[in-house]
């Protein structure tokens, strides 16, 4: 497995492109790839997520293969100066331990199934505030495979009025409109960020690999760590 980062370029065209469609960042995502390349394997699958923050912009990208990136660099980045970084991601799964702490940013897509009365077929329906989109979250920390820690915790500025006292924030929300062979989809997107605790190890590599909920093809699904010391700072 490979984590990589791409700081694009804001002003060029092409990225303004790629962020309007999140089926077009899809596509150059995949075109970084061979052709016939084991995009979903036993190991994970292809995971991408961009980042704005208020002086950058980055693409992250999860993957069973290794990428090349020069058609992006050309299309949304810098002519003179590459602006990416490809890293083997084995020693962070290797890292993953019951107990060990980290600070996580994750994008998703928090949606829930309901059934319709009168057909009995089940439909997606977005959770829509900050507060459903949170407690999606935390109703999943046992499929995750972690503990959310206290809100003691955080560094982040949450969107949402919670009261529970842990360390999980939306930071981001966005409703993203595209058209998709000719009809119209629409993707609730939700940023969070937090601190969790590993509670069992190999269901967090699942999802640190396979992602997490719906849209993962669509900037979804991408959680990504950093550790951080055991002291409660």
């Amino acid at each position: 497995m490979y984590l990589s980062r791409m700081f694009l370029n804001p002003q060029r065209r092409g990225t303004r492109k790629l962020l309007a469609s999140p089926e077009a960042m899809h596509a150059a995502v995949l075109s970084a790839f061979p052709p016939n390349s084991d995009l979903v394997s036993n190991d994970g699958r292809v995971l991408w997520r961009v980042d704005r923050e208020a002086h950058s912009l980055a693409l992250y990208v999860v993957s069973p293969e290794k990428p090349s990136f020069e058609h992006l660099q050309q299309q949304a980045g810098w002519e003179n100066q590459v602006s990416w970084a490809i890293r083997e991601y084995e020693p962070v799964l290797e890292s993953i331990s019951v107990g060990k702490r980290f600070r996580f940013r994750l994008a998703a897509n928090p949606v829930k199934s309901v059934r319709d009365p009168q057909t009995g077929k089940s439909k997606r329906l977005a959770h829509v505030t900050a507060a459903q989109q949170r407690n999606w979250l935390l109703e999943r920390a046992e499929v995750m495979g972690v503990r959310f820690l206290p809100a003691e915790f955080s560094h982040a500025d949450s969107h949402d009025a919670s009261n529970d006292d842990l360390a999980v924030s939306v930071t981001g929300r966005e409703v993203v409109k595209f058209r998709r062979q000719g009809r119209m989809v629409t993707i609730a997107r939700a940023q969070f960020d937090g601190a969790i605790e590993v509670a069992d190890a190999e269901r967090f590599r699942r999802v640190l690999t396979n992602g997490i909920g719906k849209a993962k093809g669509y900037g979804c699904g991408l959680l990504t760590v950093a550790p951080m010391s055991s002291n409660r700072n």
